[in-house]
């Protein structure tokens, strides 16, 4: 599995300044393999993201097509974090967390963001205690949809 993630790392790290650059406002927030000849990269955009924006995104990409079949998504209602700026924009809303090493003897975590710097990320356990997550070791971040409130 680490392989798989050092890959998406990898893919996010080609593509994130391709896009950023060719597609003005466009935000990369993260890159998933869906599979050995699949991915899926994530955006955003302050308009909003339609379909004509997904396919100026995939045009971007098509010398990748050559080895992927290429998604490009919205982000949804639980969007994707990665980063620290991503973490930063939903203190104080619920997020799950899996990371790739066991931190205090496991790898997901559901919880509320308490805080975040430039290395952590705080998120308030069940337990009531903070637990402490690297950026490094996280490989899926996902806001958790907590419908209306």
């Amino acid at each position: 599995m680490e392989g798989v993630h050092t890959k998406e790392r990898q893919l996010e790290q080609e593509l994130t300044g391709r896009i950023e650059q060719r597609v003005p406002g466009t935000e990369v927030l993260a890159v998933e393999l869906l599979g050995p000849e699949r991915f899926c990269v994530y955006i955003d955009h302050p308009k909003g993201v339609d379909h004509a924006l997904c396919e100026r995104v995939t045009r971007e990409l098509d010398d990748y097509r050559r080895e992927y079949a290429i998604d490009v998504s919205s982000p949804g209602i639980e969007r994707p974090l990665r980063k620290p700026e991503h973490f930063g924009r939903y203190v104080g809303r619920k997020v799950a967390v899996r990371t790739a090493k066991e931190i205090e003897g496991r790898k997901r975590f559901r919880g509320e963001v308490l805080a975040v710097d430039d290395r952590l990320v705080s998120l308030g356990a069940a337990s009531g205690e903070a637990v402490l997550i690297p950026y490094e070791q996280i490989v899926r971040g996902n806001l958790i949809d907590e419908g209306s409130k």
